[in-house]
């Protein structure tokens, strides 16, 4: 089996030395980060690397959002946001900023835990799924290769998770996909946090892509789910 590089950044020291003992009893490398900066240099010394980042917003030096920002320019490693406060701005600023998850100090291991195979799982299926495809519903394109979405010839800018909803819409156009398919396939089967967050992306993908009242692609079938088609 190979080996899973975990890359955890967090100041308090006692925290990061439990979080990172569990992790290495579940047979995982891990390597410690104490701010913003160190955490950077240790990525991108070797991109290729990391399997997961563990990263706390509350940082020395560089902040965990921003850390977060930079990392996802360049790659696409799973990122699990850790965070003391309970405040639904800080876990949507984070998601979006690239991270894939969150968890709010204090947590139970077991639930890092569970996340963190859910993320480990999800990146390999994409390492180890089909090749790439581009995907398109009447003037919307998805390139899956690229991770690049237009429509109208015009780009849309997406987190990492707004991708990853959008292409399973595109890859079952004209499928009325419900709210726990989609919790399922994008998410995770684990996914522990709020059911409604289903609709919360919904909602930001409308935005970008639906943001006028005219041909839109993304319907609600009430009771159900969501599809996306072009209505003739």
């Amino acid at each position: 089996m190979a080996q899973i590089n975990i890359l955890l950044v967090e100041d308090e020291q006692s925290v990061a030395s439990f979080v990172a003992t569990e992790l290495s009893f579940e047979n995982y490398q891990v390597t410690e980060a104490g701010d913003g900066e160190q955490a950077l240099k240790l990525f991108f010394d070797d991109e290729s690397k990391w399997d997961l980042i563990l990263l706390d917003l509350m940082l020395p030096k560089l902040n965990g959002l921003e850390v977060c920002r930079r990392i996802r320019k360049k790659s696409l490693v799973p990122i699990i946001i850790m965070t003391a406060r309970d405040y639904v701005g800080d876990k949507v600023a984070g998601l979006d900023g690239g991270a894939d998850d969150y968890i709010t100090k204090p947590f139970e291991i077991e639930e890092l835990l569970a996340r963190v195979r859910v993320a480990i799982r999800r990146r390999k299926k994409y390492m180890e799924g089909p090749a790439s495809h581009i995907y398109q519903t009447g003037d919307l394109v998805l390139d899956t290769e690229k991770r690049s979405a237009a429509r109208g010839g015009k780009s849309v800018e997406l987190t990492q998770r707004e991708f990853d909803l959008l292409a399973m819409l595109m890859k079952n156009e004209g499928k009325v996909m419900t709210r726990d398919e989609l919790l399922s396939k994008v998410w995770g089967f684990d996914y522990m946090g709020q059911t409604n967050i289903v609709d919360v992306y919904i909602r930001y993908l409308r935005s970008k892509i639906d943001p006028g009242p005219k041909n839109r692609l993304i319907h609600t079938v009430r009771g159900v789910g969501y599809a996306l088609r072009v209505d003739e």
